[in-house]
């Protein structure tokens, strides 16, 4: 019983994560991309400040329920779990390390103004972003295939 919820939980806290990543990839960036650059950055700085929050909460409950249930679970259930957990901690990791940054950069020049190279420094972001949202979405499938496959005695 506390396998079967912590997997509910590992579940819903990836798929929100995976969903959100994917919802921005696949909306938020092309929408980015396709305003005027003043327009980007204001909205870009006003949007990470709701993220921060949310975003962190779901990479922090995503990364805990999934290796909690690699600590309870047995055979390959805890394996599928505890690398659903690290995917999960390296989309954090990326977000921290390489979203995060530039994320500060382009708050400073929503009040100021772009550099000459803000094109590349952007198109790090979106990199950084991709990586995010594929070892997002890849954590919850692992964690899907966990919960429909056919159970075996572990």
């Amino acid at each position: 019983m506390r396998t079967r919820l912590l997997l509910g939980l590992a579940l819903l806290s990836t798929g929100l994560l995976a969903g959100a990543f994917g919802y921005g990839a696949a909306n938020l960036v092309p929408t980015f991309n396709a305003v005027p650059l003043d327009i980007r950055l204001s909205f870009h700085t006003e949007l990470m400040k709701m993220n921060g929050i949310t975003m962190q909460a779901a990479m922090g409950l995503s990364i805990v329920s999934s290796l909690t249930l690699a600590a309870v679970a047995h055979g390959r259930t805890r394996m599928l779990a505890g690398g659903a957990g690290l995917l999960a901690l390296t989309s954090l990791l990326v977000t921290r390390f390489g979203n995060v940054p530039i994320n500060g950069r382009i708050k400073e020049w929503a009040r100021t103004s772009a550099p000459a190279d803000h094109a590349e420094v952007l198109r790090r972001w979106a990199m950084f972003n991709d990586i995010r949202t594929v070892t997002a979405l890849v954590a919850f499938a692992v964690l899907v295939f966990a919960a429909l496959r056919k159970p075996a005695r572990d």
